[in-house]
């Protein structure tokens, strides 16, 4: 990949580079062909992964909603970017890539996205990725869904087999879909963020079961595994972070939506327990304990105009037994194992007509201290904060399909952290500022 010294010239380098190298996302075309609608239709400002209404109920009903006779259930994306922090690393963030400044092929993906007949549907993605180069395993979602009345009531029953709790959610509250939709392993992330917040992702496979009664009530429940170490390392993933489960983790989901004057509303809880061999390390004979809850919450307004504003928001609270972990890091001191992290952000994005759009979210991470976990920071504490802001427009997201097989969305995005790792400021004890991690990015994906 190249590295680019000037961010002046970014934007034309990205345009350039998306002609030679095709963009990114998780709309995916194969489904607007299926129902024969506008990408629109399924997903705000005409690319994914953010769910209307109606893509909501398309995933509930387990992607099987079909209005031509047959297509091909297949399709690819791919994401390009280019991303510069306000004070370079002291050192290149990944091989091949300078300290800063560097454009990069983010990944490149496969899909099979489809229903089978009207029972039966999947979500199924592979990707390359361009920082690591390798390629992995990555979102699967399979379906088998009928529909029943119950006294007078509609119910949806289904299940999912995937490989990320949250992956098979149908809002964009929770972290599998959330906010951003699209990121860069090139910009520094803090360090600590609550396990459910994507850590099981790709390294667990579990089965859920759900009703949704009514086009309202939607009650989840399941349990995740992990796969065996070998298993997973053929599939690209590394089965060593953050560990093997002891057992089942289970998890569960409640929610209720409804429309009240063209406004659509939904509040709802989740829970994931779990338990871990951090490191697939079992010599200890104890494990690290995980019990994440959270509630969240969403608006979604489409106007006259053809204009949506959406609102997101989620409330995480995460408390940790590290048993295992204080062991083999010598640690002796009791106040080691018990921790709590919370995790809270929102965002609200408004899209002048469903193309051209602008979102703000905000996002606190906090957490107790800890002299063992989070040595590395100054105040030892986890604490970071910030705010992200995105300007994206998707031009073709409305027109009509499967006559059309392409999508493009384009867009920048600036985060800006007030807090990173425990601190505003020398937070590494080495006078890095949280400033320093602020971080510009342009991005473009392509889907087709």
């Amino acid at each position: 990949m190249c590295g680019i010294e000037r961010p002046a010239i970014a934007a034309g380098v990205i345009l350039t580079c998306w002609v030679l190298h095709p963009g990114p996302a998780q709309a995916v075309p194969a489904y607007a062909a299926q129902t024969g609608q506008p990408c629109q239709m399924c997903h705000v400002g005409g690319l994914g992964p953010q769910l209307t209404p109606f893509g909501r109920a398309f995933k509930v009903h387990g992607y099987t909603l079909r209005t031509t006779p047959w297509n091909v259930p297949l399709a690819a994306m791919a994401q390009a970017s280019y991303t510069s922090t306000a004070k370079a690393a002291p050192q290149p963030v990944a091989p091949l890539y300078a300290p800063n400044n560097n454009f990069t092929i983010d990944q490149i993906s496969l899909f099979f996205a489809g229903g089978l007949g009207p029972h039966f549907g999947a979500f199924i993605q592979a990707t390359y990725d361009g920082v690591t180069r390798a390629f992995t395993w990555d979102n699967l979602d399979a379906r088998a869904t009928t529909t029943v009345n119950v006294k007078g009531n509609d119910v949806v029953l289904g299940t999912s087999i995937n490989n990320a709790p949250t992956v098979e959610d149908p809002w964009n509250t929770l972290p599998a879909w959330g906010f951003p939709y699209t990121t860069s392993e090139l910009a520094p992330p803090p360090t600590t963020a609550p396990l459910l917040n994507g850590a099981l992702a790709q390294t667990t496979l579990g089965a859920t079961a759900y009703a949704w009664i009514n086009s309202a009530l939607y009650l989840e429940a399941g349990g995740y595994q992990s796969p065996r170490a070998t298993a997973l390392t053929r599939l690209g993933a590394d089965p060593t972070a953050p560990g093997s489960i002891d057992g089942v983790a289970p998890y569960a989901r409640a929610a209720y939506q409804k429309t009240v004057r063209g406004v659509t509303l939904e509040a709802g809880v989740f829970g994931l327990q779990s338990s871990l061999f951090p490191g697939l390390i079992r010599t200890t004979g104890f494990t690290d304990h995980y019990t994440d809850l959270g509630a969240d919450g969403s608006i979604y307004e489409a106007l006259p105009n053809s204009d949506v504003i959406t609102m997101n928001a989620r409330y995480l609270h995460e408390q940790q037994s590290l048993d295992a972990t204080c062991i083999l890091d010598g640690a002796t001191d009791a106040g080691c194992a018990r921790n709590q992290l919370t995790d809270v952000r929102a965002d609200i994005a408004y899209y002048w007509r469903n193309r051209i759009g602008a979102t703000i979210q905000v996002f606190d991470a906090t957490g107790s201290a800890n002299p063992v976990i989070y040595a590395a920071n100054r105040t030892l504490k986890p604490a970071s904060s910030g705010v992200m802001f995105q300007l994206d427009g998707t031009p073709f997201g409305g027109l009509s399909q499967p006559q059309r097989r392409v999508n493009v969305r384009m867009g920048v995005q600036y985060t800006l952290y007030t807090d990173f790792n425990g601190a505003g400021n020398n937070f590494d004890n080495a006078g890095t500022k949280a400033s320093d991690n602020n971080t510009f990015r342009v991005f473009t994906w392509l889907s087709f």
